[in-house]
This record gives structure tokens, sequence and C-alpha cells, in this order.
């Protein structure tokens, strides 16, 4: 059985969010190196501040200042940071249940070893040198021995108010396609399409995904399809994508390969964005070291009778 294969994946995206008046109030405070809770209806509070109250459900913005020092109500060791994270050393994530608030805030916690850290250790926070309007304007947290620092009386009024953040959201993992699209990926370095066959419908599927999607039973017999086929559907692109070379207006479409019993997508090429049309009939072009064709072009042959692919819509 050939090997199967497997490569690391990222999906990474930027999340964007406005903020309401009581995180930009509490973003802001960081940024200034204060720190603002919110009092709730039972008269906790709550650090990090939330927008409406965990009991009655009603919005809140009476800010509080707190300390920036506090006391760790748990923690666990983390021996190999990871990338991202607030520190490149080992440290420890604790929750820290800051001077004046009610609830604790998660954080790193900067100690020499695990042995050096305890539930009831008192610490404070450590300031990044600079300073944005965001939760990592705390470098860290780092133990200390001293009294709880006089607190400035900030009431949540700052210029230049944070309004918005942009965090970006990624997942870092390792896909195997598995053993059928292995073989779809290693034709593909070898310009061939292979799908695979149902043994009880007998339609071939393009990408194979070692099941038939409809009868739900395992697939191995190999068919090649193509290299011609028929445009099914299409839409005409008017966005331009970051990092994709391609001018817009362009076509992507679903192409149901010759042969095939499901229709692949791809680029269409070599006639204006407008000529493209159902039942076009199109070949694939491929470019040098590629390992998936490109994009379809036009091969010259009359339209495909709607018939031969309406089952493929």
């Amino acid at each position: 059985m050939p090997e199967v294969l497997k490569a690391p994946l990222v999906v990474e995206f930027p999340f964007t969010r406005s903020l309401g008046p009581v995180q930009s109030a509490f973003l802001t405070g960081l940024r200034e190196r204060v720190v603002l809770g919110v009092r709730a209806s039972d008269g906790r509070v709550l650090v990090p501040p939330a927008e409406y109250d965990p009991v009655t459900a009603e919005e809140i913005r009476d800010l509080v200042e707190v300390a920036p020092t506090g006391t760790v109500t748990t923690w666990a060791w983390n021996h190999a940071p990871r990338r991202g994270q607030p520190l490149t050393t080992p440290f420890a994530w604790a929750m820290v249940r800051l001077d004046g608030a009610d609830t604790a805030l998660l954080h790193a916690l900067d100690a020499p070893g695990p042995d050096a850290v305890h539930t009831g250790m008192r610490v404070r926070i450590r300031w990044a040198e600079e300073r944005t309007g965001a939760i990592t304007d705390i470098a860290c947290f780092e133990p200390h021995d001293g009294e709880p620092p006089q607190l400035t009386g900030a009431t949540g009024e700052f210029e230049d108010p944070v309004t918005g953040i942009v965090a970006a959201a990624r997942l870092d993992y390792t896909y195997s396609p598995g053993r059928a699209q292995t073989a779809y990926i290693n034709a593909l370095g070898g310009r061939r399409t292979v799908g695979e066959r149902c043994p009880s419908c007998r339609k071939v599927y393009v990408p194979p995904r070692g099941a038939c999607p409809t009868c739900g039973v395992a697939t191995d017999e190999q068919i090649e399809v193509g290299p011609r086929g028929t445009v099914t559907t299409f839409c005409i692109v008017n966005i331009k994508a970051k990092n994709l070379d391609i001018e817009v207006p362009y076509v992507y479409a679903h192409i149901a390969l010759d042969g095939a019993g499901l229709a692949l997508h791809g680029r269409i090429g070599g006639l204006p964005y407008d000529e493209v049309r159902m039942g076009l009939r199109v070949e694939p072009v491929w470019t040098e070291g590629a390992r998936y064709p490109d994009h379809y072009r036009p091969t010259g042959e009359p339209d495909a009778d709607y018939d031969t692919y309406r089952e493929l819509l």
C-alpha cells in the first residue's frame, strides 16, 4: 500500500470586532497601565469586566478601578510554550484575583519553575513596554511581596479611547488526506485525474473520499476520468482575493469530467468571462511543476446537451 500523505496546515483569518463602552474602557485603561472592572448588581466587581450582568442579564457600566496586584487562585504549568503565547520560556497559566476584584483574570505568570508557584501567592502585573489597548498590554504577572499600590482614581474616561480590536484566529494542525485522496493527489502529479467507483451505484466520485456519499459503502476501484469535461454551473468572481494573482472578473465553475459522477470546481480561462456558459466543453491547462490544473479552457467542441449533465448540477 502506498504511503499516505500528510502535511502541516494553517487556517488563519483576522477577527475584527467593535467594542462597547465597558470593553473600550477596560482595554484603553490597560494602555494607560490602569485596570478597570465593572460592578454587578450583587455588588461583585468583575475583572475582566462583563458588558451584561451575569445575574440579571442587564447592561452594566459602573466601572471600578482595581489594583495591579493580586493573588493566584489556581494555576497550571506550561512547560512548552507555543507560538503566539505570552512568554517564550516555560511559565504558569494562572488565575489571578486582583486586589479589589471578586473574580479572577487568566494570564501568564513568569516564574523560574513549578516549585516557585503556589495557590495563594502574591503577584503583580508586568506591563508591556509598548501598549496599544489590548490584553497583551499585560505582558504577564510576576511574583510580588509588597503592598498594593495606590490607585490612580481612573473612572474610565480616557483620551483617544480604543474602539475596536483585530485578533488573528489561527488553527495549526497536521492534515492527512487518507488513502483515497492520496492516490488522487499522486495521480495529479502525473497530470492524471482518478476517481473511485462505487460498487453499488457504480458512480465514479472525483475527488474520491474512500466511500460513496450516496450508498455509504467503501470504494477502492480506481477509474481515470477526463481530462476533458463539461461546465455544469458557474459564478463570476468580482472581488479580488488577497494573495491571489488573478485579475477580476473571472469565472469559477463546477466541471463534470468525462466519466465522473460528481462535478469538481476549477477556474475557467481562455475566453471572456461573459461567454462562459453551462454545457461549455473544457480541458485542463497545466503550468510547469504544478500539482493541479491552473485553469480549464474551451476545447472548441460543440456544447454538451443539457440532458448529459443535468444529474450533476
